[in-house]
């Protein structure tokens, strides 16, 4: 023990460690940061280096392989703006329409219309069940739907919409060519008004909303996520702006788009970063592998933005070696991680490419972190790894029990700020605060960690979202589907990891009311019933006792203990 004159000394150290406590380690990328435009209306970024690819191919059909050019898709657009203006749809600054549809020139045509009259767009999956997208439709407020045949009848009837069909004509419905667009012929003076096309006037504010697409976030359910012209700017330019783009895109490029536009990877780095340099952008209504073969031989392209699935499905063909696949010379993956020896498998097929994975969260604006190999600096890809940072933003790792910031190689919850980060949830402050905190970091539920060469690696997940196929499922919204059942008393629901190409499957666990005879099948059906099919529960564990916390919070850890123990006697 020191002796009493050295208390006081030791009391100011402890006060002035206290005082002073630890920088935060924060990582950035190794490409220098760029200046970003970012105040400009959303189609008018996008579209702005127009005058220069105006007679270039910008939308390819890969069913028929008709093509529109850039000028086309522009004139396009603004006519459909002046049709949303006017009546019957009436869609004005504040609005929302959604886009419930496939992959189509008609998606890419509403979207930056509805940018253009200063609207948002909500984005949805046609094969979403009926109660899933009247759900959305109430949450997000849309007033006009845009879709297909197959899913008209799944909107909810006497909710006052006005609904726009792409492929065929029905009552009380309107036809997107033959009703809404030849209503405003080229020749319309509004057309040609600046002021009418741009809708860039005084009222314009680079923060209002003009994406909404919904995710489970960390916990829940799903959430309207609020992205605005900034912020999808500046994600776009972190990728593609600037003297050393990050993923090195030119107007020369091919780019193809199998993956579905209404998911926010596709909406972000296939659409709107293509429009942005005025690349060639190859649509697929939905995705086949055969047929996606055919088409990167037919159109000779040069990049291929896939998820995992599709990764391992190319990699387990035999079909790649009866197609020429030499043009592609980029490979982004996302929306799950790949491991070394998938990535191995599918190089063996494409040896010409390079492959990259990059990682993102729909919060994030999308984009967190890209391979650096994109970059037109000769970096190596790294395997498992996800690049490093987006430029222009910021990164850290904490400790998520004490929110300390942590250094390299250290496992903690990743966490990332900057512009392009989301404005919040639609109409749910709570959920906005426990996501992104008063510093602005928004906090992704993501544990991963940064090596010693600023690479980040995802190695497990704190958020309670299930990956199946890449797609979100959100336990919440089965537990309270589950509940519903009169023989049910109580359920929870956890991922299962499975093989490489679908990742997690939803696992059920169940406790039935005395005297049920309620069976696994009965309850699979059940949920089967009510969502989109790859929300289904694939297995159901009956359980005396679901285990929770005194606060009534479900132990998912202790769920997932069960699944790891019940792999392992298999």
């Amino acid at each position: 023990m020191g002796s009493t004159e050295q208390q006081p000394e030791l009391e100011t150290a402890a006060m002035a460690e206290q005082a002073s406590p630890e920088p935060e380690v924060i990582f950035r990328s190794k490409l220098p940061d760029i200046a970003i435009t970012n105040t400009l209306p959303l189609h008018r970024y996008c579209f702005e280096r127009l005058p220069e690819v105006d007679d270039r191919p910008c939308l390819i059909d890969g069913a028929t392989g008709d093509a529109r050019t850039y000028a086309e898709v522009d004139r396009l657009c603004r006519r459909l703006a002046v049709a949303l203006r006017r009546e019957p749809l009436g869609v004005g600054r504040g609005a929302v329409v959604m886009n419930l549809l496939l992959n189509s020139a008609e998606f890419v045509l509403s979207f930056f219309a509805a940018s253009r009259v200063g609207a948002a767009v909500t984005t949805a999956n046609p094969m979403s069940t009926p109660h899933d997208i009247a759900k959305q439709i109430a949450a997000s407020g849309a007033t006009v739907v845009f879709t297909e045949s197959m899913a008209v009848d799944k909107l909810p009837a006497g909710a006052g919409l006005k609904v726009v069909l792409i492929d065929a004509r029905r009552d009380g419905c309107l036809h997107f060519w033959d009703d809404v667009m030849a209503g405003v012929p080229d020749e319309d003076e509004e057309i040609s008004s600046a002021a009418a096309a741009d809708d860039d006037g005084h009222d314009f504010d680079p923060d209002n909303v003009v994406a909404l697409p919904y995710s489970s976030g960390t916990t829940g359910l799903p959430k309207g996520v609020m992205l605005t012209h900034r912020s999808l700017s500046t994600s776009v330019a972190q990728q593609v702006d600037g003297d050393n783009p990050n993923i090195g895109l030119t107007s020369d490029d091919v780019i193809l788009c199998s993956l579905p536009m209404f998911h926010i990877y596709s909406l972000n780095t296939i659409m709107m970063c293509g429009l942005r340099v005025g690349a060639a952008i190859v649509v697929m209504r939905r995705f086949d592998l055969a047929k996606m073969m055919e088409l990167v031989e037919r159109h000779r392209i040069t990049i291929a933005p896939l998820v995992p699935p599709i990764v391992v499905a190319v990699a387990k063909s035999d079909q790649a070696a009866a197609h020429d696949l030499s043009s592609v010379r980029m490979v982004l993956s996302g929306a799950a991680p790949m491991g070394k020896d998938i990535e191995d498998a599918f190089m063996a097929k494409l040896p010409g490419a390079v492959l990259g994975q990059g990682y993102g969260m729909t919060e994030a604006g999308p984009v967190l972190s890209m391979c650096l190999a994109f970059a037109k600096e000769p970096f190596k890809v790294k395997s498992g790894a996800c690049g490093t940072v987006v430029r222009n933003a910021e990164l850290k790792v904490i400790d998520p029990d004490t929110g300390k910031s942590l250094g390299r190689n250290l496992p903690g919850e990743i966490c990332i700020r900057g512009q392009q980060i989301m404005k919040g949830y639609l109409n749910n402050p709570e959920a906005t605060k426990n996501s992104i905190d008063a510093d602005g970091w928004l906090h992704t539920g993501d544990v991963g960690f940064v090596d010693d060469d600023d690479e980040i690696f995802i190695v497990d997940r704190l958020k309670e979202i299930i990956k199946y196929k890449g797609l979100q499922v959100a336990p919440a919204e089965l537990e309270a589907l589950l509940i519903t059942h009169p023989s049910i008393v109580d359920a929870a629901v956890v991922g299962k990891q499975v093989e490489p190409e679908i990742g997690e499957i939803p696992v059920a666990f169940v406790t039935k009311a005395q005297g049920s005879e309620l069976s696994e099948d009965d309850v699979k059906q059940f949920v089967a019933k009510e969502v989109i099919y790859y929300k289904k529960v694939r297995e159901v564990i009956f359980v005396d006792k679901i285990p929770k916390a005194p606060s009534g919070k479900i132990l998912r850890k202790e769920l997932r203990k069960q699944i790891q123990q019940q792999q392992q006697t298999v």
